[in-house]
C-alpha cells in the first residue's frame, strides 16, 4: 500500500491546490469518484486492453450520482489517462487529510446498530468533540451486529460503547 500512497500523493496535493477555493464541494465529488473507483467490475473493465480511456471516462461520469464540475472531469480524465484509477481511493483519502489539516478537524466514523437522526447526531457530535478535543466531521455507518450503542473511530483512536464490546468484556472477565 505504500506504493499507492506514493503514487497518490502528488495527485492529491495538486487537486488540493487546484480546488483550494471550494474544498467543501470538491470533497463531495472526490468521495463520489473514489467510491466508484473501488468497484471491482470497473477495475476489471479499466484494466482491459480493449477499453479506451474515453469509454472508462464515460462510464464513470455516467455512473456518478453527483454533477461533476469541469475540474472534476479534468482530474478524472488525467487519472484515467495515466493509468492510476486504482489509486483514486488513496488520492481521495490524502485529499481529505489535507483538507482536514487545513481546517483543524478530523473525520469520525460512528458505527451504530440503528440509524441516528440529525438532532441526535448533532448532540453526539458536540459530546465527541469534547471527548476528542477537536472538531469532527461525522459520518454514520450502520452495523447491526453491535446490538446497541455506538463505536466511534477517529483516525487511530477508538471509543467503543457498544453492547457487543461490553459483552466481550464480560466474557473475558468471566473466563479469566
Amino acid at each position: 500500500m505504500a506504493e499507492l500512497a506514493t503514487i497518490a500523493r502528488p495527485y492529491a496535493e495538486a487537486l488540493f491546490k487546484a480546488t483550494s477555493k471550494d474544498l467543501s464541494s470538491a470533497v463531495v465529488w472526490v468521495d463520489a469518484l473514489s467510491a466508484i473507483a473501488q468497484n471491482e467490475q470497473l477495475q476489471q473493465f479499466a484494466d482491459s486492453p480493449k477499453a479506451s480511456t474515453n469509454q472508462i471516462f464515460d462510464l464513470i461520469v455516467g455512473v456518478a450520482k453527483v454533477d461533476l464540475p469541469e475540474a472534476a472531469k479534468n482530474f478524472l480524465r488525467t487519472v484515467i489517462e495515466n493509468g492510476r484509477l486504482n489509486a483514486l481511493p488513496e488520492m481521495a483519502a490524502q485529499f481529505r487529510a489535507l483538507k482536514n489539516a487545513q481546517s483543524g478537524s478530523s473525520d469520525a466514523i460512528v458505527h451504530s446498530a440503528f440509524p441516528i437522526d440529525a438532532a441526535a447526531l448533532a448532540d453526539l457530535g458536540k459530546t465527541l468533540e469534547a471527548q476528542f478535543k477537536r472538531k469532527l466531521n461525522l459520518s454514520v455507518v450502520l452495523q447491526p451486529e453491535l446490538i446497541g450503542g455506538i463505536r466511534v473511530v477517529v483516525g487511530d483512536e477508538v471509543l467503543d460503547t457498544s453492547v457487543k464490546a461490553r459483552l466481550q468484556q464480560m466474557k473475558v472477565a468471566l473466563t479469566a
